[in-house]
C-alpha cells in the first residue's frame, strides 16, 4: 500500500506542473512561430512593404505616362518636328531636301 500511495503522490507532484510547463510551451511556441506570431508579423510588415514600393512605383509609371499622354495634345506638338521625325521614320525626302548619306553603321538617332 506504502508503494501505491507513493506512487500517487509523486504522479500528483509531477502531471500538473508538467501539464502546465506543456502548455506554456506549447502557447510560447505559437506566440513565436504560429500563424499570427512574431515571425509572420514581421513576414507581414515585409510583404506590406514590398507592395508600397510596388504602389508607388506604378504611380511614378503613371505620372510619367500622364505627361507623355498631355503632350500628344495637338498644341503641344510641333508641325515642323512632326514633318521631321516622319520623314526620318519613312526614309522619305521633299524634292528640294539635301540629303546627307550616313554609313551603314553611323545612326542619325
Amino acid at each position: 500500500m506504502k508503494v501505491v500511495r507513493m506512487f500517487r503522490r509523486a504522479v500528483r507532484a509531477i502531471v500538473p506542473p508538467a501539464l502546465f510547463l506543456g502548455l506554456t510551451a506549447y502557447f510560447g511556441w505559437n506566440a513565436m512561430q504560429g500563424d499570427h506570431g512574431i515571425h509572420a508579423y514581421h513576414q507581414q510588415l515585409q510583404l506590406r512593404e514590398q507592395a508600397l514600393q510596388a504602389q508607388r512605383d506604378a504611380n511614378d509609371e503613371q505620372i510619367v505616362w500622364k505627361r507623355r499622354v498631355a503632350s500628344l495634345d495637338e498644341r503641344a506638338l510641333n508641325a515642323d518636328m512632326l514633318d521631321e521625325r516622319a520623314r526620318a521614320m519613312l526614309n522619305l525626302a521633299r524634292t528640294g531636301d539635301l540629303v546627307i548619306p550616313y554609313g551603314p553603321h553611323d545612326k542619325l538617332y
